[in-house]
């Protein structure tokens, strides 16, 4: 909330100035110090070439920044007062501590995140990085930025758009198949030494006749829907745009625009929508108890448009049969976190939109964007999620 006041308050004092305030979004000539902060991969960062999220292999993007003139330093040291990230004047920060951000932003021109282990930013920290110009989200999802805020203040947000919708589509399938087909019990038997057929099948389906929904059907939605229909399910969608009737069509999907008159009919349900004020929370005690009783939920969006308690309870009882995903509130997420330990889930930690070629997708993406931001240009549109003071459409 007090976010929330800070934005309101910052954007109602540039409603009343006639002109929007916009903060240079392209980089000053000179060499710039760019500085990486990511995870050591130790021994596993020979074991494939291009593991680029890690400080050994540094995204691939150093001997480009070098060959341009810049100065790019890589550390895995994001604690202390010594930490070489602390005198930048442009950051490439990939893993960074949330009590940490801070220190960072008074000198930073760019800041790129990630939402694997995002970098939250608030209007409280935008109001104290003057320098701060650009923000970028090497993936997909910007929810970890106080968009209106940033909106407010001018900058630019830009995200790697397209980047792991395949890898994310093809997550949420193998996430449908492990809950209906009861895999996890199966699998723990084998590991364990035990054998039980019993203690799998009595709660094991097929994923043909069911009825599937999901509630957004942007980018990964379609995909998700395409890779669904040689299943022979019945396919619902809902979304504030309905989609091309040619494409439905083909896909064999139905447009529900009620949510709560789609909800009931699924026996999965897929949620592939923004995090935003409005999807905060969305499923509550309250819509999760019109769910049909053992329906299975896939969440690889956003942990926090989900209520954890709601969630535990509904498993804990039955009425959710299964719940997976990859996305937690917060990350990452904590020892004692409830999901944790409740029944019936297949939780992982937040991997399904960061595989190699994932990776190989926004890491090109990034540096398309860090060239351009050099030479003055625009980035394409559809990275676009904060411009000119406007939000992007999914984000208002």
């Amino acid at each position: 909330m007090a976010m929330k006041r800070v934005a309101n308050s910052a954007i109602s004092a540039l409603a009343s100035s006639s002109t929007v305030f916009t903060r240079q979004a392209h980089a000053s000539s000179g060499s710039k110090k760019i500085v990486g902060v990511f995870y050591k991969a130790n021994e596993y960062a020979s074991k494939n070439p291009n593991f680029l999220g890690c400080t050994e292999n540094a995204l691939g993007i150093r001997d480009w920044l070098e060959s341009q003139g810049h100065q790019y330093i890589v550390t895995d040291d994001k604690e202390g007062p010594n930490c070489a990230s602390w005198q930048n004047l442009l950051i490439f920060i990939f893993v960074v501590l949330l009590q940490n951000l801070r220190n960072h932003l008074p000198d930073t021109h760019v800041l790129i995140s990630t939402p694997f282990h995002p970098a939250y930013v608030t209007a409280e920290r935008i109001k104290k990085a003057k320098n701060l110009q650009l923000l970028l989200t090497a993936g997909i999802g910007s929810d970890h930025i106080d968009l209106p805020a940033a909106a407010a203040a001018g900058l630019t947000v830009a995200e790697v758009t397209g980047s792991n919708v395949v890898s994310v589509a093809e997550d949420e399938l193998m996430r449908i198949l492990i809950l209906l087909r009861n895999f996890l019990p199966g699998y723990h038997q084998i590991i364990n030494g035990e054998w039980n057929v019993a203690g799998v099948s009595y709660r094991a389906y097929d994923l043909e006749g069911k009825t599937v929904g999901t509630v957004g059907c942007g980018r990964i939605g379609r995909l998700l829907l395409q890779r669904l229909k040689p299943f022979n399910c019945n396919l619902l969608y809902h979304d504030r745009l309905k989609m091309d009737p040619e494409l439905e069509k083909q896909i064999g999907a139905t447009f529900v625009e009620d949510v709560d008159r789609m909800l009931p009919k699924c026996d999965v349900i897929v949620i592939n929508m923004p995090l935003t004020d409005k999807t905060r929370g969305m499923f509550d005690k309250n819509r999760i108890a019109k769910l049909k009783k053992g329906v299975m939920i896939v969440n690889n969006a956003r942990g926090a448009i989900m209520d954890t308690q709601a969630v535990v309870d509904a498993c804990s009882s039955g009425h959710i049969g299964g719940y997976s995903g990859d996305v937690w509130n917060p990350q990452p997420a904590p020892k004692d976190h409830p999901w944790r330990y409740m029944p019936n889930h297949a939780m992982t930690p937040h991997v399904s939109g960061t595989t190699i070629d994932a990776q190989l997708r926004y890491a090109a993406g990034t540096k398309d964007m860090l060239e351009r931001y050099f030479k003055g240009q625009d980035f394409p549109e559809q990275n676009y999620i904060v411009k000119a003071g406007e939000l992007a459409p999914q984000y208002r």
